[in-house]
């Protein structure tokens, strides 16, 4: 059985003038009312982790209720780690609009065969060569940076950003760590296409906080609107 047709790609909304402006994804998305704040807060994507060893863990009949209540031109992105090709295909059945995000050990061979747009999250362990890392998943549409922890994330930390290479030859999604305290001095020295938060916005794990997530996508806003460090 083939997987269902290929989404649109995450394009979010219009550009403004000068820079691209940073696109946000909220992840770890479990409640009705969370995905509503998130959109009214202005998040351009909304992440769903059908990984079952996480706190934020959703079934893929439960992802597919929320993100039936996105308006268009938000993006529903469902995190795996290490699923098997019935696991994603039941994923994407349930939230067909969805572009995929592998947060484990897949090879490239894993990812390109599902033949979906995705993303890859690159753990940033201090062993990592990013370079290398970006060559070899060149058919992702961007790299996710993350904190190298236990637990494939969602644990509050953050990596060196000055780890990061300047000639990353692909789009990058700055994440681990991330909290409205913290997002706007990532975005001014990293400069990424888009910006990640879980845990940096909740009150509890899977329990996001409304003020939080509004405080979180308007400092993204006033750090696209100063110069780079």
């Amino acid at each position: 059985m083939p997987f269902p047709s290929t989404p649109r790609p995450w394009t979010g909304s219009s550009e403004g003038a000068g820079r691209p402006r940073t696109r946000i994804k909220i992840c770890g998305l479990t409640r009705e009312a969370d995905v509503d704040d998130a959109v009214a807060a202005g998040a351009d994507a909304l992440g769903f982790v059908l990984w079952p060893g996480s706190p934020r863990f959703v079934a893929p009949e439960r992802a597919g209720e929320l993100a039936r209540r996105l308006p268009p031109f938000v993006t529903p992105v469902l995190l795996f780690v290490d699923a098997g090709a019935d696991a994603v295909r039941r994923g994407v059945e349930q939230v067909p609009l969805a572009l995929l995000q592998f947060h484990g050990d897949e090879t490239p061979e894993q990812c390109d065969a599902c033949g979906r747009p995705y993303l890859r999250a690159a753990r940033m362990a201090p062993d990592l060569d990013l370079l290398d890392f970006a060559a070899r998943f060149h058919g992702a549409q961007a790299l996710l940076l993350d904190a190298h922890v236990a637990g494939y994330g969602g644990a509050g930390k953050v990596f060196d950003w000055s780890r990061i290479p300047a000639s990353v030859p692909c789009p990058l999604v700055l994440s681990g760590g991330l909290n409205p305290a913290n997002v706007t001095d990532g975005v001014r020295r990293v400069r990424p296409w888009a910006v990640d938060v879980s845990s940096g916005v909740e009150q509890a794990k899977g329990i996001k906080d409304a003020a939080l997530v509004r405080r979180f996508c308007q400092a993204v806003r006033e750090a696209d609107q100063r110069p780079a460090d």
